[in-house]
């Protein structure tokens, strides 16, 4: 599981709207979207809309609580999930409440001061080839939380001077490591091969919940429509999040036909997949029997394919 926010930005009239932190656009006001993200699979399991000023920290418990009686886990499926947050869900409580809950976790820890304090055991630094000016360091004497983990410093320069440091907090065993950073697991792994895993890993984020984000606010609108009331935009919400998936698992459809829909995202499938023109036709009882496709859309083949649903016929013809 990845698990954020993502901050929605409204006019300030709005119910819940507050000032907040919002990337990359400062002094604005709207409203944080907590979503906890099913990564292998790409579906949404639970979101929940907040104030502007909402922390990650203040709702994570109550995010994956709802996510294992969305899912019924039980402590074996528990057991096998990995969920990976960044430093707005890293504090201490919840990282041992997770602990506590047999999860296996991938967060960044959310004190930096701590942070500075644990790097200054790391014996050595080694280069990231991925980031440049990013460094990374075995913590030697890790925090004591309720169950053991591994930590890694994470350290890159201030403009002014000095060092930024931060510290990934984990548990996975080594070959999770290398699946999740998408690299074969060598026959003799050293220590710095699974230093660099664990970072590329958590690095995976990005390719994941964040992406997803950025294309529901495009493909969706999912930041352009904005209610006042608090409860009619929890429903936008709710409407988005269906949306999504039942993209997603379009997409799953396609890619099983044409394997470059796999890596289409939510603008891509919107806009151009849903896009092609053509025809639908009803019987008297006003059930779907036939649906014409542009057969001059790139696409359209594709999606004949993959529409083959029963009794349902899907044609091509010129529009």
């Amino acid at each position: 599981w990845d698990i954020d926010l993502t901050g929605l930005t409204a006019g300030c009239l709005g119910e819940g709207v507050t000032k907040g932190y919002f990337a990359k656009q400062k002094n604005k006001r709207g409203r944080q979207l907590a979503r906890l993200l099913a990564t292998h699979y790409d579906e949404i399991i639970v979101e929940h809309l907040h104030a502007g000023k909402h922390q990650l920290n203040q709702g994570l418990r109550e995010l994956v609580s709802e996510a294992e009686h969305t899912l019924e886990m039980g402590e074996n499926e528990r057991e096998n999930t990995l969920i990976r947050i960044d430093g707005g869900g890293g504090v201490e409580a919840d990282i041992n409440w997770l602990l506590q809950r047999r999860y296996q976790i991938l967060i960044k820890g959310k004190s930096w001061q701590r942070a500075a304090k644990l790097a200054q055991s790391v014996r050595d630094w080694h280069a990231d080839s991925k980031v440049a000016d990013r460094q990374v360091g075995w913590v030697c004497e890790p925090y004591p939380y309720v169950k053991p983990t591994r930590q890694l410093a994470i350290r890159t320069p201030r403009a002014k001077g000095g060092w930024h440091y931060q510290v990934l907090v984990f548990n996975p065993s080594d070959p999770l490591l290398f699946e999740l950073c998408q690299r074969p697991m060598p026959n003799v792994c050293s220590d710095i091969d699974i230093l660099l895993a664990a970072l590329h890993a958590y690095d995976q984020r990005d390719g994941g919940l964040e992406t997803h984000n950025k294309g529901d606010k495009q493909g969706l609108g999912l930041n352009k429509r904005n209610k006042r009331s608090f409860c009619a935009q929890e429903m936008l919400v709710l409407l988005a999040q269906l949306a999504h998936n039942c993209m997603i698992w379009t997409r799953n459809d396609l890619g099983k036909v044409a394997p470059d829909f796999e890596h289409y995202g939510m603008l891509r499938l919107v806009r151009d997949v849903l896009q092609i023109d053509g025809a639908i036709h009803w019987d008297a009882a006003g059930s779907i029997h036939t649906i014409e496709l542009n057969s001059r859309h790139p696409l359209a083949a594709a999606v004949q394919q993959a529409l083959v649903l029963g009794n349902l016929s899907v044609n091509l013809r010129k529009i």
